[in-house]
């Protein structure tokens, strides 16, 4: 079984699309990539949330992760938007905890958000609010999150090559082929 930064090495370079931009980005990955799949894999729930720029992404993770046809076993990855319409009205740090007391009675075996988009948002403050969330932000550095530049002009190529790897990363731990202690 390989550790999981030399496994994510050799899934960049077996990559067909130009993934080689990761290389140099693979050691603030497996972190929070890391942290994420393990939490998966004990049994607690991610609440996938994103700026409305990048709504079309959760849309398109939410579509494939749990695809029937990947022959493994469903994760539990949910939309927060879709769990809670009145996202959106969330303003005050009372509304905030109101909606973290909510998951909790909701999630009982633990709960962490994957949050995609801007650092400024307010949606990045629900996931910044606690530590160990899976966080892809945009244009701002957070220890241990995955920072991305807006105005890359790549910049939806490598959110669909990020979550290629992410899902991978799942697979491989799913099935013992890396090593996530």
């Amino acid at each position: 079984m390989q550790q999981l930064l030399e496994w994510t090495l050799e899934a960049i370079r077996a990559e067909n699309s130009d993934f080689s931009w990761m290389e140099e980005f693979r050691f603030d990955w497996v972190p929070p990539a890391k942290s994420a799949v393990s939490r998966l894999l004990e049994g607690q729930s991610m609440l996938l949330l994103t700026d409305p720029a990048r709504e079309w992404f959760a849309h398109y993770v939410l579509g494939s992760i749990n695809n029937p046809q990947r022959r493994r076993p469903f994760l539990p990855v949910y939309p927060l938007k879709q769990l809670f319409p009145n996202l959106p009205e969330i303003e005050s740090s009372q509304d905030q905890q109101l909606l973290e007391d909510m998951l909790e009675i909701s999630f009982p075996e633990g709960y962490f958000f994957w949050y995609i988009g801007e650092g400024s948002h307010r949606y990045a403050k629900i996931a910044l609010s606690n530590e160990g969330n899976f966080l892809w932000l945009l244009d701002e550095q957070v220890p241990g999150s995955f920072s991305l530049r807006r105005h890359d002009p790549l910049l939806d190529i490598k959110l669909l090559q990020l979550y290629r790897l992410f899902d991978r990363t799942v697979e491989a731990a799913l099935f013992n082929e890396v090593a996530l202690d």
